[in-house]
């Protein structure tokens, strides 16, 4: 801890950003990250490519060698791709076990840009703040719009509410907003974005890294559900100004918290949403999670029948729910991985394949 009171140029600030099959965006990633050294010259990266079989890890490797950033970048190759939590973790085992390990660690995806000065601001914030686990970034669309960056936790009722899909419902039912409004200072939340998030390397000692039993999506939510859970205070910090292709890597763009238009969401997206539930509240909260949502679709059919809706994302999305969700399959108990435990050669979910 002592080193935490030691000038922003003098303490250690690893950014790990994981690639899969985007390296031009990968690429931009690191030239808009390299000016911020300025700012914090021992902050390094980490580039993983999660086993793109696309060439992407011998083309980052030679625009590294190329730009001579050698002595603060490095790219790991990983033979499969394990995910966005096991990939991350993977490059945080390997931090950890450095004879100086970070004191922060900043996940940035490969599809964001910052604004110069958004990582000192992370940092500035846990600074500030010696409680807080973890720090995200506002994040803005190509054209500059604010997009949602801090969240509440997902509730039972909110998933009738999302069934439902009506604000009406949630106002009598008080349902709060899943993506809190924006904020000019910055902020306590439930969550916030795993595109761009610095972490306290105390925190993730205390509690774990990310729990690879998930494929894609919930996994950071799950995260910071045990560092909130352990004490640890969560930041919203709107400073840290990010600009963010969502989705850029899978095709759903920001399909956790979208509204009513959206491509159709992939299987893991509803087997990640379940084993939150799981493994947050339960399994039979995660059953009752995929009941509610069905009630909230009824109460949408019913306003359908009387032209009171203006979409049909929700109906498209029974059969996923039927499929995935409501005939219960059992989830195995948590898979969140110690700081200090060997880098793992598959991840959790895909061992239970």
């Amino acid at each position: 801890m002592a080193r935490l009171s030691a000038p922003a140029d003098q303490i250690r600030i690893a950014v790990v950003t994981v690639n899969y099959r985007t390296s031009d965006l990968a690429i931009r990633c690191l030239e808009a990250l390299a000016p911020e050294r300025a700012l914090l010259p021992k902050l390094k990266a980490l580039v993983v490519d999660g086993g793109s079989a696309d060439g992407s890890a011998d083309r980052l490797t030679a625009f590294v060698a190329e730009r001579v950033w050698t002595s603060w970048v490095t790219v790991v190759p990983l033979e499969l791709n394990g995910g966005f939590g096991w990939a991350n973790n993977q490059a945080i085992l390997r931090l950890l076990k450095d004879e100086e390990p970070p004191d922060f660690i900043h996940l940035l995806n490969p599809d964001a840009e910052i604004e110069v000065g958004a990582v000192k601001a992370l940092l500035d914030d846990l600074l500030a703040h010696p409680l807080a686990g973890a720090s995200g970034s506002q994040l803005l669309s190509d054209t500059g719009e604010l997009e949602g960056s801090a969240f509440t936790f997902p509730t039972l009722l909110g998933e009738f509410s999302r069934g439902a899909q009506t604000g009406i419902i949630d106002r009598l039912l008080s349902i709060p907003p899943v993506a809190l409004p924006p904020a000019s200072d910055s902020v306590d939340a439930d969550w916030v974005t795993g595109a761009s998030v610095m972490f306290r390397t105390e925190a993730l000692r205390q509690v774990g890294l990310f729990d690879d039993g998930f494929f894609l999506y919930h996994e950071e939510v799950e995260l910071m559900w045990r560092l909130r859970r352990a004490g640890w205070m969560i930041r919203h910090v709107p400073r840290s100004r990010v600009r963010h292709i969502g989705g850029a890597a899978t095709g759903l763009q920001n399909a956790a918290t979208s509204g009513s238009s959206r491509p159709r969401r992939p299987a893991y997206w509803y087997e990640s949403r379940r084993r939150f539930f799981s493994l947050t509240r339960g399994r039979a909260a995660a059953a009752a999670a995929a009941c509610l949502w069905l009630m909230g679709y009824v109460a949408w059919t019913v306003r359908r029948v009387f032209g009171l809706t203006r979409g049909g994302s929700v109906k498209r999305e029974l059969w996923d729910e039927l499929r995935l969700v409501i005939p219960w399959r059992r989830d195995v108990p948590s898979e969140s991985t110690r700081w200090d435990e060997p880098r793992s050669e598959i991840p959790a979910w895909m061992s239970r394949k």
